[in-house]
């Protein structure tokens, strides 16, 4: 189990299953507004529990500021869901849970981090960028057929050839 890490106050560990409310409601007004509740507190507490999934939760004091639910697969690790409340963004939150997630795959070796993010959300988009994502596509209709989603990568490891 890797140790929760801290910067600026800012405490990043693995989620526990009573941290699944707080993740699921912070899901459906950050990321799923507009669409389908998929991401209820149910199904976060099944991904808390996967062992080939890492939720971790970003805390100052007994405050919850933020979380990141990435899948690991054969050779790639996928960021399902990454928010912040709103009153902690561009504070270093998601910088320091997206360096948290990068470490673990570094460590296990992974190739890549990919993910999906909404075609309109520029702010995320120019965060991912600015993370050393690169555009690998574009997924037409992929939010319930009401928004077409931006694929990004980031090479984690070179690839032998």
């Amino acid at each position: 189990m890797k140790e929760a890490l801290v910067i600026d106050q800012i405490d990043i560990s693995l989620a526990v299953p009573s941290d699944a409310g707080a993740i699921a409601q912070l899901s459906r007004d950050a990321i799923e507004h507009g669409l389908s509740w998929r991401w209820t507190a149910r199904r976060v507490a099944r991904s808390i529990r996967d062992s080939e999934t890492n939720v971790v939760i970003a805390r100052r004091g007994s405050e919850f500021l933020g979380f990141a639910i990435l899948k690991y697969e054969d050779d790639d690790s996928h960021l399902l869901l990454m928010a912040v409340a709103p009153a902690h963004r561009r504070k270093g939150v998601a910088s320091a849970m997206l360096g948290w997630l990068e470490t673990t795959v570094q460590a296990g070796g992974w190739a890549t981090i990919e993910l999906e993010v909404r075609s309109r959300n520029e702010d995320a988009i120019a965060f991912y960028r600015h993370h050393g994502f690169d555009e690998a596509g574009l997924y037409p209709g992929y939010y319930e057929g009401v928004e077409d989603a931006r694929r990004m990568v980031k090479a984690m490891r070179k690839l032998v050839t």
